[in-house]
């Protein structure tokens, strides 16, 4: 009991010395030109830094797995982190839905449903017992295309041999419905993966195979729009509850000009990002609309997958239908 007693005081007295400075936990590397993420990261922690605040970036990584983030979110030990989606879905699965395959048409419709349905406020009263808050979500790039070592893909049939890298049970049920197949790898091993056969594929922002420096076995990009790839921002609530009137206003308006500074690069990446794979190497098939719908009428029935209840898929249907 002594020792857990002075574990917690250790751990009180380091989140309190921590306070005068503004951990960021980031996601990948420190690039403002293919990372929209980074670009967010940026935005909000020199909104801080003019206002005085102290910032300090932490590498990928530095501080632990998405898990051990999520800890030091609870305990005030980590202050801000650019998170997976699915750190949120531990607690309330509703959050599945801004991953729904062709649920929002751009990161505007996004925003303009995510603010019709106050769904941060929704999230948020199940993360109040983490003690976390989450405040944005990020587009890391523009939305996913199918990524593929060999195969050139225009419709769901050309996917019927490949063996698809998946995020979770969710990304295989989109690809079964495909008529392909999907196999869950964790990231760090996606580069073997490719290189061996182990997997043909998988989905991402067309940035993403250039950042990780996988053009040179990543040979074709499919351009089918098929989900926005995202962070979710992730705030201590300990930390932000602490903190004076005046910074929390000064953070929340970080939190605006990030946002902004993201979308703003998000505009520019669209085409940006296709052209950084052609000049790299890699095939990019450009779908048209008619091809698009085909895989969006082929993903329908991942919606009445048991990822998250029924009238939740309904509600983020409604919400998709009445803000586009």
């Amino acid at each position: 009991m002594k020792l857990k007693s002075l574990t917690l005081a250790a751990l009180l007295a380091m989140a309190t010395s921590a306070s005068a400075e503004v951990k960021i936990a980031l996601d990948g590397n420190p690039d403002l030109v293919q990372s929209g993420s980074y670009n967010w990261a940026n935005a909000f922690g020199m909104a801080l830094q003019e206002a005085g605040m102290d910032v300090r970036e932490m590498p990928r990584d530095s501080v632990g797995n998405e898990a051990e983030k999520f800890d030091q979110l609870s305990t005030g030990l980590l202050e801000v982190s650019l998170s997976d989606v699915r750190s949120i879905a531990q607690v309330d699965p509703f959050v599945y839905g801004v991953r729904l395959p062709y649920i929002f048409d751009d990161a505007a419709h996004m925003d303009r449903a995510l603010a019709a349905g106050n769904i941060f406020d929704r999230l948020n009263e199940k993360l109040a017992d983490q003690d976390i808050i989450v405040v944005a979500f990020v587009p890391i790039g523009p939305s996913s295309g199918i990524i593929t070592t060999t195969a050139a893909v225009r419709a769901p049939a050309d996917m019927a041999d490949l063996r698809m890298r998946a995020l979770d049970d969710a990304q295989i049920a989109m690809y079964q419905a495909w008529g392909s197949t999907g196999t869950i790898v964790p990231w760090g091993e996606v580069p073997a993966g490719l290189q061996t056969g182990v997997i043909d594929g998988y989905l991402n922002s067309p940035f993403v195979p250039v950042m990780f420096g996988q053009t040179d076995f990543v040979k074709n990009f499919s351009d089918a729009g098929v989900i926005i790839p995202m962070r979710a921002i992730l705030f201590s609530k300990m930390w932000y509850d602490g903190l004076s009137d005046e910074e929390r206003a000064t953070v929340d308006a970080a939190v605006v000009t990030a946002d902004a500074a993201n979308r703003a690069w998000l505009a520019e990446a669209a085409e940006s990002g296709l052209k950084a794979l052609e000049d790299a190497g890699v095939t990019v098939q450009r779908l048209t609309p008619e091809e698009r719908a085909v895989f969006r009428e082929a993903s329908l029935p991942v919606y009445d997958s048991d990822l998250m209840p029924a009238e939740d898929t309904e509600l983020w249907k409604t919400l998709s239908d009445e803000n586009r």
